[in-house]
């Protein structure tokens, strides 16, 4: 068997392998580079799902980063379990192939009880006074305390929100170069997640994003360089290309000014009165998701008339109903009774409120599992927020006595978000890639599915 490396670069595409990214570009050719037919839709949970299993969304069962979980009546992203990724996965096909098979999954998702050897993955410890602490997650524990001892406390706040930055990547790469010398696994998976920041913050083609290229290039150099002395080859994938975007599309505010959305209006009539938004009492609603949005409707009587509204509002380029996901491979009981696509440009926020003043108090802070979809805004300070680093200092001095705080400094201006995906690319140069530092198999382009199949002819030959 071949050690194999397999990286996920997040937001790199092949026009990127220039200039700005020595390290990847020589990969590409010393190897080649390979064009990925995209998976709809083109979020995180949904792509590295399709790599793993060699399937599209309506088999593997994962719709997006997250889903309506109608027995529930609740809206809930990035959960962890792998027995959420229906079927079998590579790690599978290969231990089926060579029990000696051995492999490590650092920071994929769905990484928690996945029949892997090593896993390490982000899990905050939760306190009973409000606060979080950041830590992972890992299999076995003595991996987590290794790490920890040598790396320090995982940066968690500098993996997702307003801080994040390179040292979340320097952590992964770091954790990744120790499971690989001590642990020396078959197969070993890497999450890099650095582009995906700025380059939604500020567009792909700012100055700052082609600087988050250069710092996160440098990373995959060292892990090349490692790799290369061990004997190791390496894959680099990405789940999607990021385009520019300039247009937020407000599909909850349609629907609720058409009668369908109810939100809920938690301490009605004080000063502290805001909405909630109940899934189970809407007559349909939309889970955002970057630019793509599942719109659950509950009555079948509603879908052709909720149809006919999102295909009127602007930003919406295509509605699929049952024959269109069909068509896209997206056709699953976890999917909407209707799928959004954005317009090039446009991307769906998941606000439901008409007034400012009735968001609900986690709108303005990084709350991933209460908002009923995928918020960008997340990673930017409010520019309206008068010395809001200041008051970011001051909440961080709060948590570091002990006491209870609230990080709000998350803006509700949607339009402030510079890049976004999940719809199917422009071109194929900004959309999904994937570079081998070996000829074996070249090709100019491949399907996600076929990703899997390329691993596994990687490690065994062929």
């Amino acid at each position: 068997m071949q050690r194999t490396l397999v990286l996920l670069v997040v937001g790199l595409t092949r026009r990127q392998l220039g200039p700005d990214a020595p390290h990847l570009a020589a990969l590409a050719r010393e190897g080649f580079a390979a064009t990925i037919d995209p998976v709809l839709p083109a979020v995180t949970c949904s792509v590295q799902s399709t790599y793993l299993t060699g399937r599209l969304p309506r088999d593997h069962g994962v719709v997006g980063n997250g889903w309506y979980w109608r027995d529930r009546a609740e809206v809930a992203f990035w959960k962890q379990s792998n027995a959420l990724v229906a079927g079998p996965k590579v790690w599978d096909a290969a231990r089926a192939r060579d029990p000696a098979f051995t492999c490590a999954q650092l920071f994929w998702w769905f990484d928690m009880f996945a029949a892997v050897d090593w896993s390490v993955t982000p899990r905050p410890v939760y306190r009973q006074d409000g606060r979080k602490e950041p830590d992972v997650y890992s299999e076995p524990p003595a991996l987590r305390r290794r790490l920890v001892e040598r790396l320090g406390t995982f940066p968690l706040f500098q993996f997702w929100g307003p801080g994040a930055g390179l040292a979340s990547t320097r952590w992964i790469t770091d954790s990744a170069l120790d499971v690989l010398a001590t642990e020396r696994p078959t197969l070993t998976f890497a999450y890099l997640p650095h582009l995906d920041y700025d380059h939604q913050r500020f567009g792909p083609d700012d100055p700052r994003s082609r600087q988050a290229l250069r710092e996160v290039d440098a990373e995959v150099g060292r892990l090349v360089e490692a790799a290369r002395r061990d004997g190791v080859e390496v894959l680099v994938v990405s789940e999607y290309g990021i385009e520019p975007v300039s247009t937020p599309v407000h599909p909850n505010r349609a629907l609720r000014e058409a009668g369908y959305l109810r939100p809920w209006v938690n301490l009605e009539g004080t000063r502290e009165a805001w909405e909630l938004l109940e899934p189970g009492a809407c007559r349909a609603f939309a889970v955002a998701d970057h630019q793509l949005a599942h719109v659950y409707v509950r009555d079948p009587a509603d879908v052709a008339p909720v149809r006919a509204l999102l295909e009127r509002l602007p930003g919406v380029e295509r509605v699929l109903d049952a024959a269109g996901k069909a068509e896209v491979g997206l056709d699953h009981p976890r999917a909407g009774e209707l799928v959004l696509l954005a317009a090039p440009g446009c991307w769906f926020t998941y606000q439901y409120w008409l007034d400012d003043r009735l968001a609900p108090d986690f709108a303005r802070t990084v709350e991933i599992h209460k908002k009923p979809g995928y918020d960008p805004c997340e990673l930017l300070l409010d520019p309206r927020l008068p010395l809001a680093k200041a008051r970011v200092a001051w909440a961080l001095l709060k948590k570091l006595l002990g006491f209870r705080y609230v990080m709000n400094v998350v803006p509700l201006d949607a339009s402030l978000v510079r890049g976004s995906h999940g719809r199917p690319p422009r071109t194929p140069e900004d959309g999904a890639v994937l570079v081998s530092g070996s000829r074996a198999g070249a090709r100019d382009r491949l399907a996600a599915t076929d990703v899997h199949d390329l691993i596994l002819a990687r490690v065994f030959g062929g």
